[in-house]
């Protein structure tokens, strides 16, 4: 599942330095609910695998969950699932996928 605009906003996002909440990222997008998180965080693990298989950063890290700066669960998931992510040091991970966007898109 794609959504329209939102390969646009995570490049955005990452020429930016930023990270975006989940939900704020959808009303963005103007995601139509009900179930607007769901159908982004689809969107968003699709993504992930593309992701995978270009040899990229997952674009995904740069969301993250309401009241945390880590993604939610289901981003560790799919990580996991792709054979990018062992299950451990959660941060750590993020850490370096962001680090990795950011300095794609010139930053650091």
């Amino acid at each position: 599942m794609s959504l329209p605009g939102l390969e646009a906003a995570l490049d955005d996002l990452a020429r930016g330095g930023k990270t975006v909440g989940y939900g704020a990222l959808a009303q963005h997008l103007a995601v139509p609910g009900p179930g607007s998180i769901a159908k982004l965080t689809a969107a968003l693990e699709a993504m992930m695998a593309e992701d995978v298989m270009a040899g990229r950063p997952l674009r995904a890290a740069l969301c993250h969950a309401r009241g945390s700066d880590l993604p939610a669960k289901g981003f560790f998931d799919v990580a996991r699932a792709l054979g990018r992510f062992d299950g451990t040091e959660a941060a750590a991970f993020v850490t370096a996928e962001r680090a990795a966007l950011f300095k794609a898109a010139g930053l650091r």
